[in-house]
């Protein structure tokens, strides 16, 4: 059956909301809704509770919401990463146990995955997961945790076998984190906000039945993680209103309603996208800046790069001409248009952008991308990573010269 088109979905998703959507329903009672409907999750395949549709079509519902006033569906990494992840790589009953709760917004997802000593090789991770009856004792450290504050669950990647190589001996599981020997600290950045934590794991526990995707393929799997985590940063969504979810953060019995005057990013982090290099246009108009050739130029090769951007993640959907490096060049270009929109954003509003947020003239959104715009070159793997991974894998370019692949892990030098 093919897939509808954009116009029918958002008249199909404008039916419903027009059934269902009741500002003083509580946030859990909408996502259930949601949930129930297919909608919170439609690119999902229909056994992990989705409608096995296309980006653009998921955009169209979110379009149907917005246009609505409805909140948006659950927010952060259990949807962008561990669901999708879940649903290629677990059983069926780890599907159903798992994804379910992400749906519905009753559980809020972070990611495990880097250590002190393993960020650009993640690989050399040195979190231990030793197996105790029915049971994985996890001890290890890890690090730049984005929402490890307000998560009750964890994609956490640990090694199991230090005598295997060491892309053959890590498991990915499904980790608790609100057990004891768990410690999360946060990070504050330059922004004034804590967005990534560090968290410190002492004889922490998860279930084997958490293990996803077989003992020892933890690397395929979280490759996959990476991969929906590329393709999503570099995406351009839909601005909706949405909230946290998750048991920690407090949101699931707030009026609906309530919440659906804020749109934009996560932590009040602009989309960058095409509407806001409309809106930078806009506020140039209003400086009486609208004639400036130069930035005129500007603005519209910021829009160009959107634009060439949202058609090379449309193609990656669509598997036409497709190379295998549409994720990372999708993650190289968002952090190309968060410099981009830092330095245009600074040419419309000259010396206000000097200014702190809360004494800008024009809401503070220019410094904010400013604060902001070094993190998205360096979270989700930094432009380096990807670079060599598109010189490796897509250019047949030389890997730099190390140990032999089949090296047990014990083996290799340390640091």
């Amino acid at each position: 059956m093919s897939e509808p088109t954009s116009e029918e979905i958002e008249a199909e998703v404008a039916a419903w909301v027009a059934e269902n959507w009741d500002p003083d329903l509580e946030v859990g009672e909408w996502w259930q809704r949601l949930a129930d409907a297919r909608y919170a999750a439609p690119m999902l395949p229909e056994a992990a509770g989705g409608r096995g549709w296309s980006r653009s079509a998921s955009f169209a519902v979110t379009r149907a919401l917005a246009a609505a006033d409805a909140l948006g569906p659950p927010t952060g990494l259990g949807m962008m990463l561990a669901a999708p992840t879940i649903a290629a790589h677990g059983s069926p009953e780890q599907i159903d146990r798992l994804v379910t709760p992400i749906l519905t917004g009753q559980h809020a997802w972070c990611q495990l995955f880097s250590e002190p000593n393993a960020g650009s090789d993640l690989a050399g991770l040195q979190t231990k997961a030793e197996k105790d009856g029915d049971e994985w004792i996890v001890n290890g450290q890890k690090v730049w945790t984005s929402g490890g504050q307000v998560a009750d669950m964890g994609m956490l990647i640990a090694r199991t076998s230090p005598d295997a190589p060491k892309h053959q001996g890590i498991s990915y599981f499904a980790f608790p984190m609100g057990q004891d020997g768990v410690d999360i600290r946060p990070l504050r950045e330059m922004t004034g906000r804590a967005l990534f934590n560090e968290v410190f794991i002492d004889e922490g526990r998860a279930a084997d039945a958490d293990l996803i995707g077989g003992l020892g393929n933890g690397w395929r799997v979280a490759n996959s993680t990476l991969m929906f985590e590329r393709a999503s940063l570099g995406a351009s969504g839909v601005a909706i209103a949405s909230t946290t979810p998750g048991t920690i953060a407090g949101n699931l019995t707030k009026r609906a309603g309530d919440l659906t005057a804020r749109r934009g990013g996560e932590q009040g982090v602009p989309r960058v996208g095409a509407d806001l290099v409309m809106w930078l246009g806009g506020l140039a108009t209003k400086l009486g800046r609208e004639t400036d050739p130069v930035l005129r130029d500007e603005l519209t090769k910021l829009y160009v790069l959107t634009q060439v951007n949202k058609f090379n993640m449309l193609r990656a959907k669509a598997g036409t001409g497709i190379t295998g490096g549409e994720g990372n060049l999708a993650k190289l270009a968002m952090s190309e248009l968060y410099r981009r929109f830092r330095e245009v954003g600074n040419q419309v509003v000259g010396a206000d952008g000097m200014l702190a947020q809360g004494a800008s003239a024009h809401t503070g959104v220019v410094q904010e991308l400013t604060m902001f715009s070094p993190g998205p070159s360096i979270y989700g793997g930094t432009d380096e990573v990807q670079r060599n991974i598109l010189g490796e894998r897509i250019l047949g370019l030389p890997k730099e010269p190390g140990p032999a692949k089949e090296t047990p892990f014990n083996e290799l030098p340390s640091n």
